[in-house]
């Protein structure tokens, strides 16, 4: 295939190399992304379920719990399916206007989803902290704010990363070495200066991901403060096990993200091939372990799928 370096402010098309340097095992690569890629899928649509049909389940956490599975299935299947084309059927083209939706969607799904994890520490610090005033804290007019501000700031944060890069010219090669394409992967093939666009993806979606996790520590200090003043042994084990399971989904999604950030802005040793595997592992292992995690530390979720699945057995 002819690439063109013919000068344009807006390409035809961009081409996605996959694995650069792994060409010849990208069948085996798409195999463990793909299995991955439907245990999530699974997970998260019977999680959905349980949460829609279950009203024991229809409180504050099970709420910002359903949209951690809707953001989880949102951010994998942005990435994956494009991914396993390229590993299985060799299909690197994407579309200009393609890959800034593939782009935003990536970026919103990923600030989306650190938004409900503070959303979801905040939960936790009223049930524990002031558990006499949870249901007239969080109320359905509460929750159903915390929403749209989740979803309206995401959406504010990531938009104007698309007029960012409509407005530079691409005049150099129209390769993308990456399975997705990502907000700095494409703002490197202009040939104009990119300043903007370093500052913008480095500081503003990076700072208010650093942000969301400072406040979900401080919320954590709060809350094992609160938990350490409990007089009996076993109230602390309990209510520190209805924290447990949130603390794990917290550490899955912070800390490979700021091993990613690291690793771009100061490992330049680090190889290329390394980075693009860490992504597309990135993008599919969180959204599948999600719902395991909860399902399996969570006792009235845990109850609820194996109602579901030995009523299923009975009939």
């Amino acid at each position: 295939m002819v690439i063109s370096n013919q000068s344009g402010y807006n390409p035809e098309y961009f081409i996605l190399v996959g694995v650069p340097g792994l060409e010849k095992y990208h069948v085996w690569i798409g195999i463990p992304i793909c299995f991955i890629y439907i245990v999530g899928i699974v997970g998260n649509f019977i999680f959905l379920y349980l949460i829609a049909v279950e009203r024991s389940l229809h409180e504050p956490m099970f709420f910002f719990l359903s949209m951690l599975a809707m953001t989880d299935l949102a951010l994998a299947t942005v990435g994956v399916p494009k991914a396993l084309s390229i590993f299985w059927l060799g299909d690197r083209v994407i579309t200009f206007a393609g890959c800034l939706t593939q782009m935003f969607f990536l970026h919103y799904s990923f600030v989306v989803d650190s938004a409900i994890l503070l959303a979801m520490a905040f939960d936790r610090y009223v049930a524990i902290c002031s558990p006499l005033r949870y249901t007239t804290i969080l109320t359905p007019k509460v929750i159903i704010k915390i929403a749209v501000a989740i979803i309206f700031r995401s959406f504010w944060l990531i938009f104007p990363v698309i007029f960012l890069l409509k407005r530079l010219p691409y005049c150099k090669a129209r390769v993308i070495r990456h399975t997705y394409c990502e907000h700095m992967g494409i703002a490197r093939l202009a040939c104009a200066d990119i300043t903007i666009n370093i500052w913008y993806g480095f500081s503003v979606p990076v700072m208010t991901v650093i942000i969301d996790a400072l406040l979900i520590c401080v919320s954590y200090i709060l809350i094992l403060s609160a938990v350490f003043r409990l007089p009996s042994k076993d109230a602390r084990q309990k209510t520190l096990g209805t924290c447990g399971c949130h603390v794990c989904v917290i550490l899955m999604f912070y800390i490979p993200a700021l091993f990613s950030i690291l690793a771009h802005r100061f490992g330049h040793n680090v190889p290329l091939t390394f980075h693009i595997m860490f992504a597309n592992l990135y993008i599919v292992i969180p959204p599948a372990l999600n719902p395991i995690v909860y399902g399996v530390k969570t006792k009235q979720i845990r109850e609820k799928i194996v109602l579901l699945f030995c009523s299923k057995d009975r009939k």
